[in-house]
């Protein structure tokens, strides 16, 4: 076995040098870009030559700072730690362990390096020993590794007994590795004589032996697998860092615009530091769209301490043309920062003239106990419209926070903690589902919650007050939201308080595991003012004069294209009350008397009716081509054996022919518990992987699961479906099957229900998977055997290809939380309509 003592005393090696190693895996233009770079840089692509991708390895060797590369490469290693809420990096850690191991080997020339590197440690490596004479070779065996879940065998050998080792195909021919006493007349392998002659001979021979057996396209596909680069979970962040540059191309137009920097207070830790540009109009241009114009510019921004890039930021302004009335564009933005020294480089682009502004400043951030005043704007009248906003700033000595529970299933009665500082808190209030449950005016402020037998999406808002009643700090928690949740929530304005000049806007956005948050837009009423790529999303907002109604709202946009908002008033009047309006989406299918999808009906032939009562459509569309999420619930329960292999080949077909690139895919296992076998993902590699391997048995936990997997799809919007395929009877749920009807009337997730075999032969379980279907706009399917299910898939992927979207603004404001039900019918004889029964408000 390879020496974990010597991969701990070399952690801290590089691979060798470029012109050591002669650069393999780099193209030749590759290799005279790094020629250009400094040799501690050269150094670092080798070192991660097998993880950084083509688009990231540019975008790195066009840097122009020592102080940008630098920063790349702490974000590269950010990108991929997959626990990124912990202090260690576990990937960056692993892989300086494996960069040791493959040293040990002879560095990047050997092709044992480049799987050891990608694969992990093997279970079990032997070095060939045989007294009948083979070419010094290696056999690795791995029961599953970092790329694939399943066991495979690799044979490393020297070419002619020299030079570095490589991977042994069969189809290289078998002379390539053994002696001719080994090979047969009919040019085969003499197995028996392989475990006769060498030590371990019978190992040697059942490796040996497993690569023989394998199909050369299969083998050289399964090379092609646990070869594959491990992509970082989100690749637009390469796009990012670049838009990020403050750098200006020689030869590019100028304007001048003044910047001044001020140090509006403390919060928490940290100052507020504020920039403020004063644009003149007649410097810079307008664009136009239509009839209508604007002033249009992007700030870039680089916080250096030590010369080391300590943050970057970005920002974009939007400024009608008819609301500008003087001859200066206060222009603000603002940074939290510890006391020091910094240098602040800034590049502002003019978007109508293409025209830039670059500063480079020295700053010095006053300590926490004594920030100056800041002076006063040159412009009085930036000077007066930001004065109102500055003071919105909070000292940050009081503060509380809500203790995450974590993302585990949450019932019954339940504890929450929170977390305070300061002194000033004279009472704490507890608001669940923006309902108060508990006062509390001494610590320690906790709260225990009967959140019930199902585990709903729930609510809780903390509120610090002090002993005038001034409200000081507040915290909310969304509990049971599951991995998915995609919100924005302001922190300020608040909508109690009034407002003159000015305000500051500060949101709060929580984003799903797994995806890239773009940017929050800031729009007062329907004018976009600024665009935030990067937290804190805190933007000074100038009001309309006449201290009028008005309202904020905040846009989140993820990377791939979904969005959320948060609105607020401003200025409303203390009478004007908050109507949670209901905007119900129904994806609905129409069936014909054959079971097929039917084309080609219009916004007419549809009428809705909630609680009996008719609603007028808002938006009618034919959905074709939406991106859905759908959730494969596969049944492992012992009683699956004998089905166990069609239905798996069954569900990688389904998964080939289903997923879009906006589509994602996910598998979740169960027999007696489930199991979160792949996280959505749109890669079908991953999810075959995931299929995998699985081994029939224990009992059946139906409910317990399906609840689960309804569970999973909290915070996900648009088109969801679950598959569920089971032959079996539920044995060890906790839930009942009418909680199970119950969650699933909440989930607003489509049910596809499957039963298989035995499930079929009972008329309670035939009865429970066509009601689940049923009432979630889904179909219920009964087949014998496994062999049917490809037809199965096929029918469910035309159906959810097949849908129509009937959208509608409820007019019951009555603000019940009762069960509402649903109801579509069509103007068409001999057709099926299927859509959701109904949702809880």
């Amino acid at each position: 076995m390879l020496s974990l003592l010597a991969a701990a005393l070399m952690l801290t090696l590089w691979s060798p040098s470029p012109a050591e190693a002669d650069l393999p895996g780099f193209s030749k233009d590759q290799k005279e870009r790094m020629a250009e770079l400094e040799k501690e840089y050269q150094q670092w692509l080798t070192y991660v030559q097998v993880l950084i991708t083509e688009e990231e390895f540019y975008a790195f060797v066009n840097l122009k700072k020592d102080y940008q590369r630098d920063a790349f490469i702490a974000r590269f290693w950010k990108e991929r730690d997959p626990y990124p809420d912990t202090t260690r990096n576990e990937l960056k850690d692993r892989w300086e362990d494996m960069r040791s191991l493959a040293d040990e080997l002879g560095g990047d020339n050997d092709e044992r390096a480049r799987y050891l590197l990608l694969n992990g440690v093997p279970a079990q490596r032997w070095e060939v020993n045989c007294r009948t004479r083979l070419y010094p070779g290696e056999l690795w065996y791995y029961s599953g590794s970092n790329n694939v879940p399943f066991q495979f065998f690799l044979y490393f050998y020297r070419r002619s007994g020299t030079g570095p080792f490589r991977v042994w195909y069969p189809q290289d021919g078998l002379d390539e590795i053994f002696d001719r006493n080994l090979i047969s007349n009919d040019s085969q392998i003499d197995l028996d004589q392989i475990r006769r002659s060498c030590w371990d001979g019978e190992l040697l021979a059942r490796g040996i032996g497993w690569i023989l057996a394998q199909d050369s396209l299969d083998f050289s596909n399964l090379l092609a697998r646990i070869q594959k680069k491990p992509e970082p979970p989100t690749t637009e962040w390469v796009a990012t860092f670049a838009a990020y540059s403050t750098d200006v191309d020689e030869g590019a137009a100028t304007f001048e615009a003044p910047l001044e920097v001020d140090y509006l207070g403390r919060e928490q830790s940290r100052i507020v530091v504020q920039g403020l540009f004063e644009v003149p109009t007649d410097q810079v241009g307008t664009t136009a769209l239509a009839d209508h114009s604007s002033y249009n510019f992007v700030l870039n921004g680089e916080v250096l301490a030590e010369e080391t890039l300590f943050e970057a930021f970005r920002y974009k302004f939007d400024f009608p043309s008819s609301q500008i009335t003087g001859d200066v564009i206060p222009l603000v933005f603002q940074r939290r920062l510890r006391p020091g020294d910094y240098q602040l480089v800034l590049r502002l682009e003019d978007l109508g003239s293409g025209s830039f502004q670059r500063v480079e400043r020295t700053i010095t951030v006053p300590p926490l106990d004594s920030p100056p005043p800041p002076p006063e704007p040159d412009d009085p009248e930036s000077a007066r419209l930001l004065r109102e906003a500055a003071a919105a700033i909070r000292s940050g000595d009081t503060t509380i926070a809500l203790v995450d529970p974590g993302d585990s299933l949450q019932t019954d009665l339940m504890r929450i903690e929170t977390l305070t500082t300061g002194t000033d808190i004279a009472k704490v209030t507890f608001l669940l589902d923006n309902r108060p449950v508990l006062s509390k005016k001494r610590p320690p402020y906790s709260v225990e919650l009967d959140l019930g037998d199902l585990p709903r999406t729930r609510t809780l808002r903390v509120e610090a007050y002090n002993a005038n009643g001034e409200e000081l700090a507040s915290d909310e928690l969304t509990l049971n939201a599951g991995g998915h949740r995609f919100s924005a929530r302001f922190i300020e304005p608040r909508p109690e308080r009034d407002y003159e000049d000015s305000l500051r806007a500060e949101v709060e956005v929580q984003h799903p595991d797994g995806t890239a948050l773009e940017r929050v837009e800031l729009f007062l009423n329907e004018t976009r003012l600024a665009t935030l790529y990067q937290p804190p999303f805190v933007q000074p907002v100038l009001l309309p004069a006449g201290n009028e109604m008005a309202y904020l709202r905040a846009v989140a946009h993820l990377t791939d294209g979904n969005t959320t908002e948060e609105l607020i008033f401003i200025n409303a009047p203390e009478y004007l009350e908050a109507v949670d309006v209901q905007f119900v989406e129904l994806y609905t299918s129409v069936l014909d008397r054959d079971q097929r999808p039917v084309d080609g009906l219009k916004e007419e032939d549809f009428a809705v009716f909630e609680d009996d009562t008719p609603q007028d459509l808002v938006r009618f569309e034919r959905v074709d081509d939406l991106p859905f999420h759908a959730a494969l619930l596969f049944d492992v329960s012992a009683s699956m054996d004998e089905s166990l292999d069609q239905a798996r080949r069954a569900a990688v077909t389904f998964y080939e022919q289903t997923l879009e690139p906006k589509d994602r895919g996910a598998l979740i296992t169960f027999n007696d518990r489930p199991n979160l076998g792949v996280k959505f993902t749109n890669e079908v590699d991953d999810l075959a992987g995931g299929l995998a391997g699985l081994k029939a048995e224990r009992g059946t936990a139906l409910y317990d699961s399906l609840i689960f997997s309804l569970y999973y799809f909290n915070g996900i919007k648009g088109r969801k479906a679950v598959l569920l395929l089971s032959d079996g009877k539920d044995e060890s749920s906790r839930f009942s099957y009418e909680d199970a009807l119950e969650y699933a009337r909440r989930a607003g997730v489509t049910l596809y229900t499957i039963g298989l075999a035995d499930i079929t032969r009972d008329s309670s379980s035939r009865r429970q998977l066509r009601e689940l279907a049923e009432v979630t706009g889904g179909r219920a399917f009964l087949v014998d055997t496994a062999a049917e299910l490809p037809a199965v898939y096929a029918a469910i992927l035309e159906e959810l290809r097949s849908q129509y979207l009937l959208a509608y603004q409820s007019n019951n404001t009555t603000g019940a939380t009762d069960f509402r039900e649903v109801k579509v019918e069509l103007d068409q004889r001999g057709m099926e309509v299927k859509t959701l029964a109904g949702y809880y408000p």
